[in-house]
């Protein structure tokens, strides 16, 4: 049984992952590498941490995308794929997904919104469904969404999930600009709190020497002119401006700790934060109760 909560709640005991097939390997090799060379080792870890698997299609991606229109938004390294559903919808929800997911993921939330009058549109971030390219940064997520916004006139709101949302908000993507650059409403659905805390359980997880995770966070200075922290919503959350802002984060969240949750409505004194219980990272992206709860935000 699930439920929404108002925020404050008792965060929930960790949870364990299993290790993955080929995990300690991958350890070994890497380890391998960083005694030879700390660049090579970098190297090696800089692409696993931006390759995203382009996992196969599961049965209802199709269904959830038959009422769409798709089309391609131009990018000098390739095209972006979109889709629109409700074109004559009177607002615009732009829907902006996390890692290894694509548009179709937004299936159930995208036909809540479209039976509540606004018309949706959803992209396959680069490297992911039908989008160019194989291999994906925040920045790079940033300007793809960024071009879809520019395509698409007036945007009423944003909903994000995970590393979606620490591109909107942490790039950050600008939206109305010829209007005075404010989103009126903004979603946020197990976003991660912390961007050098996302790098730290990758880092975690490989077991990678500290000289690979500094060369890590210097790859990032000299690749943007900005620290890995100030992508954060801890940091660029309460900047962002959104007429209203919304965070739905449940407490078995196995993916990002449901503690940056709370971290990031610590500091954001306006945000709308909402505990739920027993949806984990994904679930609550599909959610009856969370859905009523997003197209009711919307409807306000």
């Amino acid at each position: 049984m699930t439920s929404i909560q108002s925020a404050p709640v008792a965060p929930a005991p960790p949870v364990t992952a299993p290790v993955p097939p080929g995990l300690n390997l991958l350890r070994l090799k890497l380890r391998l590498q960083a005694a030879v060379s700390t660049e090579w080792a970098f190297g090696a870890a800089w692409r696993l941490f931006t390759t995203p698997r382009r996992l196969p299609e599961k049965h209802w991606e199709a269904a959830a995308l038959a009422g769409a229109r798709q089309f391609f938004v131009p990018m000098p390294a390739g095209q972006v794929a979109a889709y629109e559903w409700n074109r004559a919808g009177s607002r615009t929800v732009l829907l902006v997904h996390g890692w290894e997911h694509r548009a179709s993921f937004w299936g159930v939330l995208a036909q809540a919104l479209v039976a509540a009058g606004f018309r949706v549109v959803a992209l396959d971030a680069p490297a992911h469904g039908a989008s160019y390219g194989s291999r994906l940064t925040l920045p790079a997520y940033g300007r793809a969404v960024q071009a879809v916004a520019d395509t698409l006139g007036e945007v009423y709101a944003v909903v994000a999930h995970s590393l979606g949302g620490a591109t909107t908000v942490g790039v950050p993507v600008r939206f109305n600009e010829a209007t005075g650059g404010q989103l009126p409403r903004l979603v946020l659905l197990a976003v991660p709190g912390s961007t050098p805390a996302v790098a730290r359980r990758f880092a975690e997880m490989l077991r990678l020497p500290p000289a690979v995770v500094a060369r890590m966070k210097r790859h990032i200075r000299e690749q943007h002119g900005r620290d890995a922290e100030s992508f954060s919503l801890t940091h660029a959350g309460p900047a962002f401006p959104a007429g209203r802002a919304l965070l739905l984060h449940d407490e078995q969240d196995a993916s990002i700790p449901f503690r940056e949750a709370r971290d990031i409505a610590a500091g954001w004194p306006s945000l709308d934060f909402r505990a739920t219980t027993g949806l984990g990272h994904n679930q609550i992206m599909r959610d009856p109760a969370v859905l009523a709860q997003i197209v009711a935000f919307l409807a306000e």
